[in-house]
């Protein structure tokens, strides 16, 4: 069974946004990882292992619409290869399976599929900080 992990949403101003989801909902950083042009921030409650996962992209002075700001849920599989071959054979058309690394060690393996209204999912292999 699939299980909702998280949602990301791109944001102009990193502090004014983990400041926000800290007064509003209490959300902490969980983990920051910084790549080269953007940062990936994860907020999590304490009390739920759903996350938040604020993408800054460097060099963005515009403040993202809510049609180009929306980026994706995710869910975490037990065996995403099983799963990208059923999602195909079920016609939902999944992008090809890629591994995302940070700092030479593989952080994620994936594949993206998108819903009849154009909403990216991604579909993660449980594992690491994915569970």
């Amino acid at each position: 069974m699939a299980k909702a992990i998280h949602s990301m949403i791109r944001v102009l101003d990193e502090a004014r946004s983990v400041d926000f989801y800290k007064r509003a909902f209490g959300l902490d950083i969980a983990d920051r990882y910084a790549f080269d042009g953007f940062t990936l921030v994860y907020l999590r409650s304490p009390d739920a292992d759903f996350e938040v996962e604020l993408t800054i992209n460097q060099g963005r002075t515009e403040p993202y619409a809510p049609g180009d700001g929306y980026g994706h849920i995710a869910f975490a599989v037990e065996d995403l290869r099983a799963e990208h071959a059923r999602f195909t054979s079920a016609g939902l058309a999944p992008t090809p399976v890629k591994e995302f690394f940070h700092q030479g060690v593989l952080l994620a393996t994936f594949f993206f599929v998108t819903d009849p209204d154009g909403y990216k999912i991604e579909v993660l292999q449980r594992a690491g900080r994915y569970r």
